[in-house]
Formats: structure tokens, sequence, C-alpha cells
């Protein structure tokens, strides 16, 4: 087993660790908090998150409960460089747009990152190259292959997990007792 292999493995049983309690308290309580929270949320817009994963993007409450669902996979880390992404080509001033590619390369794109992204190799590189005149479009590649991945294997299992269906539950059944009482 290899040092980075070993690293990883590290990562995860301790992320294990520190999680189990917290995910002991959340996992059976997380669809009701989430709930309660979303009553504010229009029905509408919870059901909207199942036509397209651009529609949970477009949606701040959508990210949030999306980035909920991720942390109980321990696979956050791929909306949170998304994320970083979309805050980073916000970023007008070119000694910020430099510090923040560093700082965002480090924690998620560069081999053994604190939280690094499942990337290929090449893509990678690409990302190391773009960053010698980081503009706002230097993560666009690896942003593109990120988000990709979320789109095809975590959305369609948020979409499935309990919580979704508890919140798609709770709003078929608002918008149905809504139009009784009209």
């Amino acid at each position: 087993m290899g040092k980075g292999t070993r690293a990883k493995d590290l990562k995860t049983r301790l992320g294990i660790l520190l999680h189990k309690t917290e995910l002991g308290h959340k996992i059976g309580s997380s669809s009701k908090l989430q709930l309660n929270s979303r009553r504010r949320d229009s029905s509408q817009e919870v059901l909207e998150w199942r036509e397209s994963f651009d529609q949970l993007l477009k949606s701040k409450s959508g990210v949030n409960a999306f980035h909920t669902f991720l942390k109980t996979e321990f696979s956050e880390e791929n909306l949170d460089f998304w994320l970083a992404c979309e805050d980073f080509k916000k970023t007008r001033s070119k000694t910020k747009l430099a510090s923040k590619a560093n700082r965002i390369f480090e924690e998620f794109v560069q081999s053994e990152a604190p939280r690094e992204v499942n990337i290929d190799h090449e893509t990678r590189e690409i990302t190391r190259k773009n960053l010698s005149g980081a503009t706002s479009t230097c993560f666009n590649e690896a942003q593109a292959k990120t988000r990709t991945l979320m789109e095809k294997d975590s959305y369609p299992r948020f979409l499935k997990s309990a919580s979704y269906q508890d919140m798609t539950k709770q709003a078929t059944s608002h918008s149905t007792s809504k139009q009784s009482h009209t």
C-alpha cells in the first residue's frame, strides 16, 4: 500500500470516527429538521429539484439539502469544490484571484489534497498549468468534471434518499392541502 493510499485510508477512517456520533444524531432526525426548515420554501421548488441537477444547484435550499446528503456519504468535497469555483469566478482583483486559485488548488485539486476531488491526472495537470496565469476560468475543466460526477452519481442517490423522499411527500401533501382549502 503506497503512502498516498494509506493517507487516504486513514483520512476516511478518521472521518468516519469523527462523524459517527454526529451522524447518529443526524440521520434519524435530518429529514425532520430539513422538512421543518423547508416549510418556508415553496413546495414547488422542492419538487423542481428532481427535474434537473441545474434546478437543484439554482436553489440555495436545494444546495443546502444536497450538501447535507453528501455529508452522510462523506463526499461533500465535490460540492464544496464546485461552490468554491463559482465564488472564485466572481473575484475581480488579480491579487485575490491568484491567492484564491492557489488555496482552491491546494485544498481540492492537488494530489493528496486534504479534500481532494475525484478528477483524472490529465485534468489535474491542466489545472496546475492554468494556475500560472490565474484567470477566472482556470478551474473550468476540473469544475465541469466534478459537476458531471455529481450529476451522474450523487444526484440520483440524493433523489432516492429518504430525506428527499420525505421532503417531496411533504411538498406534495402541502400543495394538495393548499388546493383543497381554496
